[in-house]
């Protein structure tokens, strides 16, 4: 179910003493960033700040995550279970979730290979104000949208080529190289993956 503030009444608050568990989850790579626990108090905050709010058993108050550290978690959804006794929160985060200054509180957790173009995107981003002396993806971007459009055709000729008269591991690395230059052309343009998977699921139901 997905939850509101006029339905969240309806959660099994009464089984935790008013306490239910909050799974974090990236909502672009699907990673599990973090697990604590919400309060009707804390869970209405988070419905009306769009940032995650906790309850604090060791305090035994409400806690903004981020308002120290600045690295909120700004959520886009809140699910319930089947039973209504727990909660699946989508979140992009602003920085690392964990307080060691990891990205999860999970850091050994494997992304799977389609997570894993959402994460690669994210590094991308990262590396579009860096400088081009010390980071090819930056110098990429240094150079503008044509010449970053002209390196994805070229990439997509090479893609071709090697699927001719090339071998599988010439052919795999071609296609690697395309999706990469594809993913920093779309960082360029503002378009996010998630846009362009939107639209091949629009089309895979037709």
């Amino acid at each position: 179910m997905l939850v509101t503030k006029e339905n969240s009444n309806q959660l099994a608050w009464k089984k935790m003493d008013d306490l239910i568990p909050a799974i974090i989850q990236h909502q672009d790579t699907g990673a599990i960033l973090m697990q604590g626990f919400m309060s009707q108090a804390s869970l209405s905050a988070t419905l009306d700040s769009g940032k995650a709010t906790f309850f604090s058993r060791s305090k035994q108050t409400l806690w903004l995550k981020g308002e120290t550290s600045g690295n909120f978690l700004n959520v886009s959804q809140v699910l319930t279970d089947c039973d209504q006794d727990s909660l699946l929160i989508a979140c992009r985060p602003d920085g690392p979730t964990c307080h060691l200054e990891t990205e999860s509180c999970f850091p050994e957790q494997k992304l799977s290979q389609q997570n894993f173009l959402s994460h690669l995107e994210q590094v991308i981003a990262s590396k579009r104000n860096e400088s081009p002396e010390t980071s090819y993806t930056a110098s990429l971007f240094a150079k503008g949208t044509t010449k970053m459009a002209q390196k994805v055709g070229e990439e997509g000729v090479e893609v071709a080529l090697a699927a001719v008269a090339e071998t599988k591991e010439d052919l795999l690395g071609e296609c690697a190289d395309l999706f990469y230059h594809t993913l920093v052309l779309l960082q360029d343009k503002d378009i996010e993956l998630s846009e362009v998977m939107a639209v091949l699921q629009k089309r895979h139901h037709k």
